[in-house]
């Protein structure tokens, strides 16, 4: 609990030092820990704890496995009538993502997102938080999802990390 208590601090702190306006030239998942960080010229921007798939530990191996990738891809589009408040497409998957279901004989799923919560929502605000809920999508809340939107420009690389 208090390393938990430590990280949101660290990630008000970056988020609180960040440059307004500033527009995100990279983005950085770290899933063990839990973080989405934004990056302009090398300097986190901002960092906000996320939420992944509910089988969150290894790569994403097929559709349906609840995984969230893991490898470099970019952000591809974006829905503003998602069923989850805004979306960010995820260039999920890649030409290795394709190969390796290929050669397994599954299909490697898609449609993998930065989203907000559930327009229909079924737990509380704070439960969405520290529970791996998506079917392999990266969620924030409502408000982060917002500011992401905002600085996160179409074709912007983001790196998904273990």
């Amino acid at each position: 609990m208090l390393r938990a208590l430590a990280h949101l601090l660290l990630l008000t702190c970056i988020a609180a030092a960040a440059t307004p306006g500033a527009r995100a030239d990279r983005i950085v998942v770290n899933k063990s820990k839990r973080e989405l960080l934004l990056y302009r010229e090398g300097k986190v921007i901002r960092a906000y704890r996320v939420a992944l798939g509910g089988n969150p530990v290894g790569p994403k191996q097929r559709q349906g496995d609840h995984r969230t990738p893991e490898g470099e891809y970019s952000i591809s589009g974006r829905n503003p009538a998602s069923a989850y408040h805004r979306a960010l497409r995820i260039s999920y998957p890649n030409a290795d993502d394709r190969a390796r279901a290929l050669q397994a004989g599954v299909r490697p799923g898609g449609d993998i997102l930065i989203h907000g919560l559930p327009n229909r929502q079924h737990l509380a605000d704070a439960e969405y938080e520290v529970t791996d809920w998506t079917d392999g999508c990266i969620a924030v809340n409502n408000a982060e999802i917002e500011e992401i939107w905002r600085l996160v420009p179409d074709g912007t690389p983001i790196r998904i990390n273990p």
